[in-house]
């Protein structure tokens, strides 16, 4: 299917099911972004981490999320679809945007869905990082937050005039050009890095 500008997928018969699939960006990305406010206070506060580590973790975790947000993309977003199964769960989670990417409610995750990936993720890295995850997961869904900013504006307004025009550009190629390359949408660095850079013509 050719992109759709003003269109919608369906992708639950259930009105309920399908409504909770919907959201405004503002709605997630205040919730991540209190999240993990709060992670960096409460770790601080309650003396689990000093606040130069809190700085530390957080850019290393900003970093983690962008290598989490290529891998993910690249390889559950854009899975093969072999079977009927995988190819409901790609266009469930991905090829719905693909096919309708100006779709400005469809740009993130549902906010319960945030909510309980986030609660999973505290619990997860509370095991692989110990103390640590207050300033670890603060700055993954951190990140996360600004991805999705920068997924929201590359799709909703016109490219900048500046420097930040070549998020708009490197994700437009994904988008209407090769779907198999530029990958990272927060930032090319893993496309540069594991050899997804689309091959770009004068």
């Amino acid at each position: 299917m050719k992109p759709n500008h003003k269109g919608r997928a369906q992708i639950f018969e259930n009105p309920v099911l399908e409504r909770l699939t919907r959201t405004h960006i503002a709605l997630p990305i205040s919730i991540f972004i209190a999240i993990a406010t709060g992670l960096i206070y409460y770790g601080i506060m309650h003396s689990f981490i000093g606040v130069l580590e809190a700085v530390t973790l957080f850019f290393t975790g900003w970093l983690l999320f962008s290598l989490l947000e290529y891998i993910a993309h690249r390889f559950l977003f854009h899975m093969e679809t072999d079977t009927p199964a995988k190819a409901k769960i790609q266009y469930t989670f991905h090829g719905n945007h693909h096919d309708f990417p100006k779709d400005k409610e469809r740009l993130a995750m549902p906010p319960i869905l945030s909510v309980f990936i986030s609660s999973l993720l505290f619990f997860v890295f509370k095991l692989v990082f110990g103390q640590f995850v207050f300033g670890i997961l603060a700055g993954v869904l951190f990140g996360y937050a600004m991805y999705l900013l920068v997924h929201y504006a590359v799709h909703a307004y016109a490219p900048p005039k500046n420097f930040l025009k070549t998020l708009w550009i490197h994700h437009s190629i994904h988008h209407y050009k090769d779907p198999n390359v530029a990958y990272g949408v927060s930032s090319p660095l893993w496309d540069y890095v594991l050899g997804t850079m689309p091959k770009r013509s004068r």
